[in-house]
């Protein structure tokens, strides 16, 4: 596999996690699901921190910014006072 086929991979496999940036133990922690071994990448480009360079030179993540919808709780009615008129007799 080439630098760039592996870079692609790495790439895509970041979007599809939804992230744009990932750390070695992060990506690590994914096991055999990742598609290009962390030791190969390190091998081919010398640090984690060149892979990440490399790839957002080469093939940038796009991750889709998912907007919040933001829910308004209506305010809370006011209660109605009673007001008792004790006659003093």
């Amino acid at each position: 596999m080439t630098k760039d086929k592996m870079i692609k991979a790495l790439s895509d496999f970041m979007a599809e996690k939804g992230v744009e940036v990932m750390d070695l133990p992060a990506y690590k922690s994914h096991g055999n699901d990742v598609p290009v071994k962390d030791y190969l990448l390190r091998r081919a480009f010398g640090s984690w921190n060149r892979v990440l360079s490399a790839m957002k030179k080469r093939h940038p993540v796009q991750v889709a910014v998912v907007e919040e919808k933001v829910v308004k709780k209506p305010a809370p009615k006011k209660k109605a006072v009673k007001v008792e008129n004790k006659d003093v007799e």
